[in-house]
């Protein structure tokens, strides 16, 4: 089987800009995301990553700048929504429905089979949670709920922002394991994440993000390289590209 650096990109973003008067948000952004990877966007609260994940999802419009997807093809905002879903951080969709309410209806929208519905709740370990309300959950509670929605959505490309934030210590290593899976069985990831810790045990490529401009892109060993810092420890390269 083929590496994921040796397929054609699955997205390639180029000059993505976003302003607010005279605030640059976004400058220029460009990166590709390979077929078959976890992709980590890695920067500090307010370095732009939702701005870009809601440009990228089509949410935001965008002040310049292109998203294509494979095989080069153009993709409108209108169009992304059939090679990309994006889950937002810290949402509560239905908040006065039952969690077990709401999963059905995604369930039931995208036609996911029974087994693959069971599989996806039982990984999250939320059955026990399917009678609460949606906005009576904790915050790690919601964050599992929230995953649970990416992972039943049938895009190829999925976009968690920060998807380990609310999770506890063994949370997260069960989170991390579940959306390893998720790619072993073909789908592509691309993670917002602030911990650089988390980020650099869940990811195999990454796009350092820094005051709305990108100051690296590739595996761990690629950025050393790149920074002269020659480490292995992404918070050492992260400091020296930034």
């Amino acid at each position: 089987m083929p590496e994921p650096a040796d397929l054609p990109p699955l997205l390639t973003v180029r000059g993505l800009s976003k302003h607010y008067g005279p605030r640059a948000v976004l400058e220029a952004v460009g990166f590709t995301v390979r077929p078959g990877e976890i992709l980590g966007l890695i920067g500090p609260n307010g370095a732009g990553k939702t701005t870009l994940f809601e440009c990228l999802a089509g949410l935001l419009p965008a002040d310049g700048g292109e998203v294509r997807g494979a095989g080069g093809r153009l993709l409108t905002p209108a169009a992304r929504g059939r090679e990309l879903f994006y889950v937002p951080d810290g949402i509560a969709p239905w908040a006065d429905q039952p969690a077990g309410h709401v999963l059905s209806f995604f369930r039931d929208l995208w036609g996911v089979a029974a087994d693959r519905f069971t599989a996806v709740l039982e990984d999250l370990k939320l059955p026990p949670l399917l009678a609460t309300a949606v906005g009576a959950l904790s915050k790690g509670e919601r964050k599992r709920f929230l995953l649970a929605t990416g992972l039943l959505a049938p895009q190829p490309l999925l976009l968690l922002d920060e998807p380990f934030d609310g999770l506890d210590l063994r949370q997260t290593r069960e989170a991390r394991a579940v959306l390893r899976r998720e790619v072993a069985a073909g789908r592509t990831l691309f993670l917002s994440i602030h911990q650089l810790t988390d980020a650099a045990r869940a990811c195999d490529r990454f796009v350092l993000l820094a005051a709305g401009r990108v100051a690296g892109e590739g595996t761990l060993a690629e950025l050393g390289v790149r920074s002269g810092v020659g480490s292995h420890d992404l918070e050492e390269v992260f400091l020296a590209l930034t």
